[in-house]
This record gives structure tokens, sequence and C-alpha cells, in this order.
């Protein structure tokens, strides 16, 4: 995750855009309301297949590239292993700053 990827992170975070946790981001996709999906690199086998077979089940995008320590310290919690992103313009933005890489 680079700096203006995890800054942009931070944004959704006070935004109310972001929602954390595994149970949280499996709620959320079920619910209809993720519009991206982020899951840490070392995520652990379990959780990594439960979330990444939602995304595909609901069609929802994932992305990937950063270790839940950078994750948390982007949503200025502990540890993170996955969020959700629940606005449209955020999760478009977050892509096109990813692809910028």
């Amino acid at each position: 995750m680079n700096r203006k990827q995890a800054s942009l992170v931070g944004l959704m975070m006070r935004a109310g855009s972001l929602v954390t946790g595994e149970e949280q981001t499996v709620r959320t996709i079920q619910s209809g309301r993720a519009a991206l999906v982020l899951l840490s690199d070392d995520a652990s086998f379990q959780t990594e297949k439960r979330i990444t077979n939602k995304c595909a089940y609901y069609q929802v995008p994932l992305a990937r590239g950063f270790t839940r320590g950078e994750l948390g310290q982007a949503v200025g919690k502990e540890e993170r292993v996955s969020a959700c992103v629940t606005d449209a313009g955020f999760a478009d933005s977050y892509q096109r700053k990813a692809e910028q890489i």
C-alpha cells in the first residue's frame, strides 16, 4: 500500500465509508453495500478463503498488496486483516491510485 492509498483509507475511515474486521466485512458484502474489499496478504488461510469466496460470489472487487500492520496503521487502529469500502467513489479512487504504481 503506497502512501496515497494509505491516506485515502484513513479518509474513508473518518468519513464513515469503511468497515473493518472479518465479520463486519462479510456482513457488508452479503448486504450488497460493498464497493471494494481490502484484504491483507498475511491473512490466515481460512480468512482468505472466506473473503475471496464471498467477493467472487457477490462480484465485489478485491484489493491486496499490503500487510495487516499497514492496513491497521492506515485506519488508525491495531492490526486489521480486512476492510470493506462502502462508497463507490472512494472505491474507484483507491483502484485508480493502485493502478498508478
